[in-house]
């Protein structure tokens, strides 16, 4: 029975129930909406104890300070790798179905632009004035940094310190994963109350009226996901990437109803080492900065987005202004925050490189939430795998000592 039953199955049961009712039973839907609300409250009540604990953690695992440069240096230049093909993906698809450029469209909805744009605010955003307020607050990249910083510290303590650090941070990353556990379980109520109110609430119209951009966007997204970040796994992490979806795929749909990352990472952690066969200190260092800097889906999106937003305004935009979009969409997604509708924040940048208004957004904010589903979980199952590939870089405690036992033997 509990394989027929399980929380994957009833999760992919309740994306299809929760479309239905929100075409037939809109305003029950909309009554429901309480219920996803609850869902996304709990899976944000571990985000911030979560990442702290299990980064805290996976950075002491390591054992020093030459190994975590290692990790993150290949984590970055995979993250980079992978966000740099999604934009190149974005813009093959675009410039071939030319999305907009058969006719005009008039934005209805107002999108307030942030007040800054410029790479020096950006990078100052990623350093916490106050670690407290950004506890409090759930800025995830800034309290990333700060635990970066504090584990890293942790590693230059004595072994006793070092130890009882580590053993109190352990057990509350133990704690969380129990709690993310219990979580879990509600996941198909929580998708399907989420799913029934964005169809209720925006309908199936709006994908219509703006078909040529959302099949555009759609296509390079499936491209990526179904053919790119597998070539990309397999060559580099050498293990069947297909066959670890079907482990993992728990997250991705969790990802596909809340539209966020972050809200995902819980799920992420606990399906990844329980299920994908991931190591704890891969999981638990390359997932949370995954979430926060490794935004393929979102990179990808706002790449055809600005495209979109050319054509539809009749201005063209050649090689070097797509250039500058590769660069500015590949680099505005690392600051890209994992919750729904960030993309468009980001995107003011990109339109502000190439010169275009930023009230055009006004054009696809009618869709940006549906397919913000679809971006969001590309963006989750990029982090899974990286978390994969990765791991085959991270050797455990046990395997560590092989070497020594074999020598000691001998």
């Amino acid at each position: 029975m509990k394989k027929y039953f399980s929380t994957e199955t009833l999760t992919l049961v309740a994306i299809f129930a929760g479309i239905a009712c929100g075409i037939w039973l809109p305003d029950i839907m909309l009554s429901l909406k309480w219920m996803g609300d609850l869902f996304l409250m709990l899976l944000k009540m571990l985000i911030v104890p979560l990442v702290f604990a299990s980064v805290f953690v996976a950075i002491v695992s390591l054992g020093s300070g030459e190994a975590l440069k290692n990790l993150g240096l290949k984590a970055f230049g995979y993250y980079f790798l992978t966000t740099a093909l999604a934009v190149t993906a974005g813009l093959l698809v675009v410039n071939v179905i030319e999305p907009g450029s058969a006719h005009q469209l008039a934005g209805t909805a107002e999108v307030a632009p942030p007040k800054e744009h410029s790479i020096s605010a950006l990078l100052l955003s990623f350093v916490p004035a106050n670690i407290f307020a950004s506890l409090s607050e759930g800025r995830i990249v800034q309290v990333l940094v700060f635990v970066i910083f504090f584990a890293v510290a942790a590693l230059h303590l004595e072994k006793s310190k070092r130890k009882s650090l580590s053993g109190f941070f352990d057990a509350l990353n133990d704690a969380m994963g129990k709690i993310a556990g219990w979580v879990i379980v509600l996941t198909p109520l929580g998708v399907f109350s989420l799913i029934g109110y964005i169809i209720a609430k925006e309908g199936l119209e709006t994908l219509y009226q703006l078909k040529e951009y959302v099949i555009a966007v759609l296509i390079a997204l499936f491209l990526h996901a179904l053919v790119i970040l597998p070539i990309v796994a397999y060559l580099i992490g050498r293990f069947n990437p297909y066959s670890y979806f079907m482990k993992v795929r728990e997250a991705v749909l969790v990802a596909f109803s809340t539209a966020s990352s972050s809200a995902t990472l819980p799920v992420s952690i606990e399906v990844s080492e329980t299920k994908g066969g991931v190591k704890k200190e891969s999981a638990g260092f390359i997932l949370p900065l995954g979430a926060t800097v490794n935004m393929d889906g979102t990179a990808l999106y706002e790449a055809i987005a600005v495209m979109f937003i050319a054509n539809s305004f009749g201005v063209e935009l050649g090689i070097t202004e797509q250039i500058i979009i590769f660069v500015t969409a590949t680099f505005a997604s690392i600051g890209a925050a994992g919750i729904p509708g960030a993309g468009l924040v980001m995107m003011t940048m990109i339109l502000s490189a190439v010169g275009l208004p930023l009230e055009a957004i006004g054009l696809i904010a009618a869709v940006d939430r549906i397919l913000d589903m679809f971006r969001t979980s590309i963006n989750v199952w990029g982090d899974l795998l990286a978390t994969k590939v990765l791991n085959r870089f991270i050797k455990s405690d046990e395997e560590e000592k092989e070497p020594l036992q074999r020598v000691n033997r001998q």
